[in-house]
Protein backbone atom coordinates (compact mmCIF):
# COMPACT_ATOMS: atom_id res chain seq x y z
CA UNK A 1 0.00 0.00 0.00
CA UNK A 2 1.37 3.67 -0.68
CA UNK A 3 2.86 5.68 1.73
CA UNK A 4 0.80 8.59 3.30
CA UNK A 5 1.00 11.54 0.94
CA UNK A 6 3.79 14.24 2.01
CA UNK A 7 2.17 17.65 1.79
CA UNK A 8 4.79 20.51 1.09
CA UNK A 9 4.04 23.74 2.77
CA UNK A 10 6.23 26.62 3.14
CA UNK A 11 8.03 27.42 6.73
CA UNK A 12 5.72 30.15 7.35
CA UNK A 13 2.79 27.57 7.50
CA UNK A 14 4.80 24.81 9.25
CA UNK A 15 5.14 27.95 11.88
CA UNK A 16 1.52 29.02 11.64
CA UNK A 17 -0.04 25.69 12.30
CA UNK A 18 2.13 25.25 15.19
CA UNK A 19 1.76 28.54 16.72
CA UNK A 20 -2.33 28.83 16.10
CA UNK A 21 -1.49 32.56 14.97
CA UNK A 22 1.05 35.07 13.44
CA UNK A 23 0.24 38.68 13.54
CA UNK A 24 2.53 41.31 11.17
CA UNK A 25 2.84 44.70 10.05
CA UNK A 26 1.99 45.25 6.25
CA UNK A 27 4.34 47.80 5.31
CA UNK A 28 7.06 46.36 7.27
CA UNK A 29 6.54 43.00 5.11
CA UNK A 30 5.81 43.94 1.82
CA UNK A 31 8.50 42.08 0.01
CA UNK A 32 7.91 38.64 2.38
CA UNK A 33 6.18 35.94 1.07
CA UNK A 34 4.00 34.16 3.05
CA UNK A 35 1.77 31.06 2.26
CA UNK A 36 -0.33 29.81 4.18
CA UNK A 37 -3.54 27.40 3.77
CA UNK A 38 -6.28 29.47 3.80
CA UNK A 39 -8.88 27.15 5.00
CA UNK A 40 -7.28 26.65 7.79
CA UNK A 41 -7.05 30.07 9.28
CA UNK A 42 -9.31 32.88 10.32
CA UNK A 43 -7.81 36.24 9.51
CA UNK A 44 -8.32 40.03 10.38
CA UNK A 45 -6.68 42.93 8.49
CA UNK A 46 -6.86 46.72 9.20
CA UNK A 47 -5.51 48.12 5.95
CA UNK A 48 -5.19 51.41 4.25
CA UNK A 49 -5.34 52.11 0.41
CA UNK A 50 -7.29 51.53 -2.19
CA UNK A 51 -8.80 48.19 -2.97
CA UNK A 52 -11.21 45.82 -4.29
CA UNK A 53 -12.44 42.69 -1.90
CA UNK A 54 -14.58 39.58 -3.29
CA UNK A 55 -16.10 37.83 -0.43
CA UNK A 56 -18.30 34.87 -1.91
CA UNK A 57 -20.16 36.49 -4.00
CA UNK A 58 -20.51 40.18 -3.34
CA UNK A 59 -17.47 42.76 -4.14
CA UNK A 60 -16.75 45.61 -2.00
CA UNK A 61 -14.44 48.24 -3.75
CA UNK A 62 -12.91 50.76 -0.92
CA UNK A 63 -10.65 53.57 -0.75
CA UNK A 64 -9.18 54.89 3.15
CA UNK A 65 -8.77 52.48 5.68
CA UNK A 66 -10.88 49.08 6.93
CA UNK A 67 -10.77 46.15 8.77
CA UNK A 68 -11.50 43.20 7.12
CA UNK A 69 -12.90 39.55 8.57
CA UNK A 70 -11.71 36.57 6.85
CA UNK A 71 -13.42 33.15 7.23
CA UNK A 72 -11.78 30.30 6.43
CA UNK A 73 -15.26 28.74 5.18
CA UNK A 74 -15.75 31.64 3.13
CA UNK A 75 -13.47 32.40 -0.39
CA UNK A 76 -12.33 35.47 -0.95
CA UNK A 77 -10.12 37.42 -3.09
CA UNK A 78 -7.83 40.78 -2.28
CA UNK A 79 -7.17 43.81 -5.47
CA UNK A 80 -4.86 46.25 -4.27
CA UNK A 81 -5.56 49.15 -6.42
CA UNK A 82 -3.36 51.78 -4.89
CA UNK A 83 0.78 52.47 -5.40
CA UNK A 84 1.26 52.28 -1.70
CA UNK A 85 -1.16 50.04 1.03
CA UNK A 86 -0.50 50.02 4.58
CA UNK A 87 -1.37 47.93 8.03
CA UNK A 88 -1.48 45.07 9.50
CA UNK A 89 -2.82 41.17 9.92
CA UNK A 90 -3.35 38.68 12.33
CA UNK A 91 -3.71 34.93 11.21
CA UNK A 92 -5.55 32.37 13.69
CA UNK A 93 -6.69 29.29 14.08
CA UNK A 94 -9.89 28.10 15.50
CA UNK A 95 -7.97 25.78 17.93
CA UNK A 96 -6.30 28.83 18.98
CA UNK A 97 -9.05 31.14 19.51
CA UNK A 98 -11.10 28.50 21.30
CA UNK A 99 -8.70 27.88 23.91
CA UNK A 100 -10.61 31.27 25.30
CA UNK A 101 -13.85 30.46 26.93
CA UNK A 102 -15.24 33.79 24.89
CA UNK A 103 -14.45 32.02 21.75
CA UNK A 104 -18.34 31.70 21.17
CA UNK A 105 -18.05 35.78 19.82
CA UNK A 106 -16.18 34.50 16.86
CA UNK A 107 -18.40 31.99 15.73
CA UNK A 108 -21.89 33.92 16.33
CA UNK A 109 -20.63 37.10 14.98
CA UNK A 110 -21.96 39.11 12.03
CA UNK A 111 -18.18 39.88 11.05
CA UNK A 112 -17.02 35.93 10.77
CA UNK A 113 -20.38 34.59 10.14
CA UNK A 114 -21.26 33.13 7.08
CA UNK A 115 -23.59 35.14 5.13
CA UNK A 116 -22.35 38.41 7.57
CA UNK A 117 -20.68 41.25 6.37
CA UNK A 118 -16.94 41.20 6.72
CA UNK A 119 -15.73 44.88 6.37
CA UNK A 120 -15.86 47.57 8.88
CA UNK A 121 -15.29 51.39 7.58
CA UNK A 122 -12.51 52.71 10.26
CA UNK A 123 -12.00 56.64 11.16
CA UNK A 124 -8.84 58.19 11.30
CA UNK A 125 -9.35 58.07 15.51
CA UNK A 126 -10.60 54.62 15.88
CA UNK A 127 -7.47 53.53 12.80
CA UNK A 128 -5.13 54.96 15.71
CA UNK A 129 -6.58 53.07 18.07
CA UNK A 130 -6.66 50.03 16.69
CA UNK A 131 -3.27 50.22 14.95
CA UNK A 132 -1.95 50.61 19.09
CA UNK A 133 -3.30 47.04 19.65
CA UNK A 134 -1.74 45.26 16.59
CA UNK A 135 1.49 46.94 17.42
CA UNK A 136 0.67 45.01 21.26
CA UNK A 137 0.27 42.15 19.37
CA UNK A 138 3.15 42.26 17.94
CA UNK A 139 5.26 42.74 20.30
CA UNK A 140 3.99 40.44 22.52
CA UNK A 141 4.41 37.64 19.34
CA UNK A 142 8.41 38.36 20.30
CA UNK A 143 8.18 38.11 23.56
CA UNK A 144 8.91 35.19 25.93
CA UNK A 145 6.07 35.96 28.51
CA UNK A 146 4.29 32.34 29.25
CA UNK A 147 1.11 33.77 28.81
CA UNK A 148 1.47 35.51 25.65
CA UNK A 149 -1.02 33.39 23.80
CA UNK A 150 -3.64 34.48 26.31
CA UNK A 151 -3.15 38.11 26.11
CA UNK A 152 -3.20 38.11 22.21
CA UNK A 153 -6.27 36.04 22.41
CA UNK A 154 -7.54 39.09 24.31
CA UNK A 155 -6.26 41.59 22.35
CA UNK A 156 -8.45 39.59 18.91
CA UNK A 157 -11.06 40.16 20.93
CA UNK A 158 -10.68 43.75 21.44
CA UNK A 159 -10.33 44.07 18.21
CA UNK A 160 -13.87 42.38 17.39
CA UNK A 161 -15.58 43.76 20.19
CA UNK A 162 -14.24 47.56 19.07
CA UNK A 163 -15.77 46.22 15.29
CA UNK A 164 -18.71 45.52 16.80
CA UNK A 165 -19.55 48.61 18.07
CA UNK A 166 -19.38 50.46 14.73
CA UNK A 167 -21.72 49.72 11.95
CA UNK A 168 -20.78 47.32 8.85
CA UNK A 169 -20.13 48.08 5.49
CA UNK A 170 -23.10 48.24 3.59
CA UNK A 171 -21.70 49.10 0.13
CA UNK A 172 -20.92 45.61 -1.61
CA UNK A 173 -22.17 45.02 -4.46
CA UNK A 174 -23.42 42.10 -6.62
CA UNK A 175 -20.95 40.97 -9.13
CA UNK A 176 -21.93 42.34 -12.66
CA UNK A 177 -22.26 39.09 -13.90
CA UNK A 178 -24.03 37.27 -10.66
CA UNK A 179 -24.39 33.49 -11.79
CA UNK A 180 -20.54 33.49 -12.98
CA UNK A 181 -19.07 34.61 -9.72
CA UNK A 182 -21.49 32.57 -8.13
CA UNK A 183 -20.60 29.17 -9.85
CA UNK A 184 -16.56 30.57 -8.92
CA UNK A 185 -17.00 30.59 -5.69
CA UNK A 186 -18.73 27.61 -5.60
CA UNK A 187 -15.69 25.88 -6.89
CA UNK A 188 -13.50 27.56 -4.42
CA UNK A 189 -15.04 26.67 -1.55
CA UNK A 190 -15.65 22.98 -3.17
CA UNK A 191 -11.55 23.35 -3.63
CA UNK A 192 -11.03 24.75 -0.24
CA UNK A 193 -12.29 21.63 1.38
CA UNK A 194 -9.31 19.20 -0.13
CA UNK A 195 -7.08 17.56 0.22
CA UNK A 196 -8.10 16.28 2.98
CA UNK A 197 -5.40 16.26 5.46
CA UNK A 198 -6.42 14.53 8.49
CA UNK A 199 -9.22 12.15 9.66
CA UNK A 200 -10.42 14.01 12.70
CA UNK A 201 -12.06 17.02 11.01
CA UNK A 202 -14.82 16.16 8.69
CA UNK A 203 -15.57 17.48 5.47
CA UNK A 204 -17.94 20.96 6.59
CA UNK A 205 -20.09 21.57 3.23
CA UNK A 206 -21.50 17.62 1.85
CA UNK A 207 -24.61 18.62 -0.05
CA UNK A 208 -26.10 21.16 -2.10
CA UNK A 209 -27.92 23.10 0.38
CA UNK A 210 -24.50 23.12 2.28
CA UNK A 211 -22.83 25.40 -0.02
CA UNK A 212 -25.98 27.26 -0.69
CA UNK A 213 -26.57 28.12 2.86
CA UNK A 214 -22.37 28.72 2.91
CA UNK A 215 -22.84 31.33 0.21
CA UNK A 216 -26.03 33.02 1.36
CA UNK A 217 -28.13 31.89 -1.62
CA UNK A 218 -31.15 29.78 -2.76
CA UNK A 219 -29.94 25.97 -3.34
CA UNK A 220 -32.23 26.74 -6.55
CA UNK A 221 -30.34 29.66 -7.63
CA UNK A 222 -27.26 27.84 -7.18
CA UNK A 223 -27.95 25.03 -9.10
CA UNK A 224 -29.13 27.11 -12.03
CA UNK A 225 -25.84 29.35 -12.16
CA UNK A 226 -23.55 26.04 -12.03
CA UNK A 227 -25.56 23.57 -14.10
CA UNK A 228 -25.58 26.86 -16.42
CA UNK A 229 -21.95 27.69 -16.77
CA UNK A 230 -21.08 24.40 -16.50
CA UNK A 231 -24.09 21.80 -17.85
CA UNK A 232 -23.89 20.03 -15.07
CA UNK A 233 -25.78 20.26 -11.65
CA UNK A 234 -24.19 21.33 -8.44
CA UNK A 235 -24.78 17.83 -6.66
CA UNK A 236 -22.79 16.10 -9.45
CA UNK A 237 -19.24 18.32 -9.13
CA UNK A 238 -19.85 17.61 -5.33
CA UNK A 239 -19.92 14.37 -5.95
CA UNK A 240 -17.30 13.82 -8.26
CA UNK A 241 -14.92 16.27 -6.08
CA UNK A 242 -15.47 13.39 -3.45
CA UNK A 243 -15.16 10.45 -5.10
CA UNK A 244 -11.86 12.10 -6.31
CA UNK A 245 -10.81 12.72 -2.86
CA UNK A 246 -11.83 9.02 -1.80
CA UNK A 247 -9.45 7.34 -4.51
CA UNK A 248 -6.79 9.60 -3.48
CA UNK A 249 -6.88 8.92 -0.03
CA UNK A 250 -7.27 5.36 -0.53
CA UNK A 251 -4.07 4.96 -2.42
CA UNK A 252 -2.02 7.13 -0.80
CA UNK A 253 -3.03 7.01 2.94
CA UNK A 254 -2.70 4.04 5.96
CA UNK A 255 -6.03 5.22 6.81
CA UNK A 256 -8.35 2.75 7.42
CA UNK A 257 -12.12 2.99 5.49
CA UNK A 258 -14.08 4.07 8.82
CA UNK A 259 -11.41 7.09 8.99
CA UNK A 260 -11.51 7.75 5.41
CA UNK A 261 -15.13 7.81 5.46
CA UNK A 262 -15.65 9.90 8.75
CA UNK A 263 -13.24 12.31 7.14
CA UNK A 264 -15.34 12.82 3.92
CA UNK A 265 -18.38 13.57 6.02
CA UNK A 266 -20.21 10.14 6.16
CA UNK A 267 -21.43 9.28 9.46
CA UNK A 268 -21.27 5.41 8.78
CA UNK A 269 -18.57 3.53 6.75
CA UNK A 270 -21.32 1.37 5.36
CA UNK A 271 -22.70 4.84 3.73
CA UNK A 272 -19.77 5.54 2.29
CA UNK A 273 -19.30 2.01 0.95
CA UNK A 274 -22.73 2.26 -0.90
CA UNK A 275 -21.83 5.55 -2.01
CA UNK A 276 -18.57 4.35 -3.41
CA UNK A 277 -20.04 1.31 -4.82
CA UNK A 278 -22.79 3.66 -6.45
CA UNK A 279 -20.23 6.07 -7.94
CA UNK A 280 -17.42 3.55 -9.16
CA UNK A 281 -18.99 0.24 -9.06
CA UNK A 282 -16.30 -1.45 -6.82
CA UNK A 283 -16.60 -1.18 -2.89
CA UNK A 284 -13.78 1.18 -1.33
CA UNK A 285 -11.15 -1.90 -0.35
CA UNK A 286 -11.59 -3.80 -3.55
CA UNK A 287 -10.24 -0.86 -4.99
CA UNK A 288 -7.49 -0.23 -2.42
CA UNK A 289 -6.68 -4.11 -2.98
CA UNK A 290 -6.08 -3.02 -6.79
CA UNK A 291 -3.37 -0.65 -5.84
CA UNK A 292 -1.09 -3.14 -3.93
Amino acid sequence: MGAKIERPVSEFNTELKLKGFNVWQLEADSHATRIYNCKDFYKICLTTGKSIVHYADRSFEHEGTILFFGNPHVPYSWETLSTTYAGYTVLFSEDFFSASERSESLQHSPLFKIGGTPIIKIDEGKRDFLNSIFLKMIEEQKSDYAYKDDLIRNYINLIIHEALKIQPSADFDQHKNAAGRLTSVFFELLERQFPVETTDRPLQFKTAQDYALALNVHANYLNRAVKEFTGKPTTAHITERIISEAKALLQHTTWNISEIAYALGFEYPTYFNNFFKKMTGTNPSAFRETLV
